[in-house]
């Protein structure tokens, strides 16, 4: 059993204004309230320190760290069936994705993650539609993204996504993001607007597009030992404590992407909205990369997620 002594340690990989960092840091509080566990050290933003993104998520994973949310994209290769919440075009509305996250879906993924890697999900957080940004010109068809070099996060299925719309997608590590958008090496990137804003992307790409490519999930994960080695009165705070945090920080999420907008537009930012976009041609360009993933996977991930989607 864990002593109520021991240190325990919450990282995430964004500073302290996003707020994916705000409700790290709600969770870590509730924590403390509870009387039940010993200090909580946070850790806002690992790429600060010079680690990267990828770092964090093994630490947690093998148990150097206790606490971390990480990108779905980034768990893929454990377990496949999380490319569910990877396919381009497949999600119109945020709150279908979440409840059904909220419900069978969720219990199966987490369950599939667990079994190949050291997790337990402990929640399902909202990292917002992602859009494109660049610092070429507008986008508005498939004719439009040839030629433009797109910064990606490690994941297959976005690169061949984005390089069907016309791209040239390469990845690096959140850490190196802003790095291959000053130097040029990258002219466009993909991010939600929370990103595109806490990163100060729009001072280099003054070009914002909002296609809704990808809906970004975000796991809320633990590992799964040290949960093992706490209490019952300590597992229940802790899975108290984040389901407080996640419905905190979807709320955010959801208020965040429609104020944005807004600043963006005051700030000369150029937006062409998802009206102003050819978008059932640029879904027409990915379908293929659906109908082949969706061979790929389980009839629980395939009846519980994506139809629900669809119904």
């Amino acid at each position: 059993m864990l002593s109520q002594q021991s240190t325990i340690e919450l990282a995430g990989y964004q500073g302290a204004g996003s707020i994916l960092s705000a409700s790290l840091l709600s969770l870590a509080q509730s924590l403390n309230a509870s009387q039940l566990f010993g200090p909580i050290a946070t850790t806002l933003d690992v790429t600060a320190q010079g680690e990267t993104a990828a770092r964090l998520f093994q630490s947690v994973n093998t148990g150097s760290r206790h606490l971390c949310y990480v990108a779905s994209g980034y768990l893929t290769a454990l377990a496949p069936d999380l490319a569910a919440l990877d396919l381009p075009f497949t999600v119109t509305e945020r709150t279908h994705a979440l409840a059904a996250l909220d419900q069978t879906a969720g219990q199966v993924l987490s369950h599939a993650l667990a079994q190949h890697s050291g997790y337990r999900v402990l929640g399902f957080w909202d990292n917002g539609f992602r859009h494109i940004s660049n610092a070429v010109r507008p986008l508005r068809d498939l004719a439009d993204c040839r030629g433009i070099t797109i910064r990606t996060l490690d994941s297959a299925i976005y690169r061949e996504s984005l390089n069907a719309l016309g791209f040239q997608a390469i990845t690096t590590d959140v850490s190196d993001l802003m790095r291959v958008i000053r130097s040029g090496q990258v002219q466009a990137q993909e991010n939600p607007l929370t990103n595109y804003s806490n990163f100060k992307i729009y001072e280099h790409h003054p070009y914002l597009t909002l296609t809704s490519h990808f809906f970004g999930v975000l796991l809320l994960v633990c590992n799964e030992s040290w949960f093992r080695s706490l209490s019952e009165p300590q597992q229940q705070a802790l899975q108290e404590a984040a389901a407080q945090a996640t419905q905190q920080q979807r709320a955010l999420a959801a208020q965040q992407d429609t104020s944005l907008q807004t600043t963006f537009l005051q700030q000369g930012i150029q937006i062409v909205s998802g009206s102003q976009l050819e978008l059932e041609q640029l879904r027409r360009a990915t379908v293929y990369i659906v109908e082949r993933e969706r061979q790929k996977l389980s009839q629980s991930v395939v009846q519980h997620y994506l139809e629900a989607l669809e119904n």
